[in-house]
């Protein structure tokens, strides 16, 4: 097994206001993911996982530990790594393959390049034929098509992805699953995946994490045993439901245990 991504002892905690109090969100996060592993983490809300996910990126700053991607260290974001966010946040008066050059622009690729290499991830996101729309004529599933391939034109080694179908309709989000077991066959990339649904984290997964409430720490990683390619058919299967029981077994023990907010001193 290659190791592509590694987190060790990661903590994050933020200043309230410089009133000497903090709220730790992150506690000694430990996790190594392997080249090619799609990796899902699921938690209670408030548990730190969108927050690990950003200090994976280098957008913030941990307060204590390291991230290595291929066994260098990293605190900074950069090319070997994308973000796939909730919100597309799609430029508006650029069309689809505007947006989706964008980075290849600033990144000084040449334009006839750009578009090609553009062309060829709107085709695999399924969005060909659109290439002249603009957002304000595409669904929200189709918006979140053209994020998807903005973060993969640029070639990334790891994609990190923010809850990106959290938004949608319950079918919209059912295709794009379906869609993303397609589209990262293909690409075999290194995913990280941040999710609310648990029959989400197992339908895509190699392996499904569990956060503890905050402050944020791994209390469970279970592999998910079902081969590939998989289809949404798996869902129905008694299987299925028992991986989603026990990973939900996790996640109740700490039902009720709502997490301290510090509150600074009167």
């Amino acid at each position: 097994m290659k190791v592509k991504l590694e987190a060790r002892q990661i903590s994050l905690a933020y200043d309230k206001g410089g009133a000497g109090t903090g709220l730790v969100a992150l506690s000694g996060i430990d996790l190594v993911i392997a080249e090619n592993e799609f990796v899902s983490i699921v938690g209670p809300s408030g548990c730190g996982k969108t927050s690990f996910l950003l200090v994976v990126d280098g957008l913030i700053p941990a307060s204590g530990g390291k991230i290595l991607v291929d066994g260098l260290e990293t605190s900074r974001p950069g090319p070997d790594r994308a973000v796939v966010f909730q919100d597309p946040c799609l430029l508006p008066w650029r069309t689809v393959i505007g947006n989706v050059v964008y980075g290849l622009e600033c990144a000084g690729v040449k334009a006839a390049e750009a578009r090609e290499r553009a062309q060829h991830f709107i085709k695999l996101v399924g969005l060909n034929g659109f290439e002249d729309r603009y957002p304000y004529e595409l669904s929200g599933g189709m918006q979140q098509r053209v994020n998807l391939a903005r973060a993969l034109v640029t070639d990334p080694q790891i994609l990190l992805m923010d809850e990106p179908f959290a938004a949608l309709d319950a079918q919209t989000r059912e295709v794009m699953q379906e869609e993303l077991l397609r589209i990262w066959s293909g690409t075999n990339k290194t995913v990280l995946f941040i999710t609310h649904q648990i029959d989400e984290a197992v339908i895509l997964s190699d392996r499904v994490v569990i956060f503890s409430p905050r402050p944020g720490q791994v209390k469970a990683a279970l592999d998910v045993p079902f081969e590939r390619p998989r289809s949404l058919q798996l869902k129905r299967s008694p299987r299925f439901h028992e991986l989603e029981d026990r990973i939900w077994g996790f996640m109740q023990d700490d039902m009720g245990r709502a997490p301290a907010i510090p509150q600074a001193p009167a």
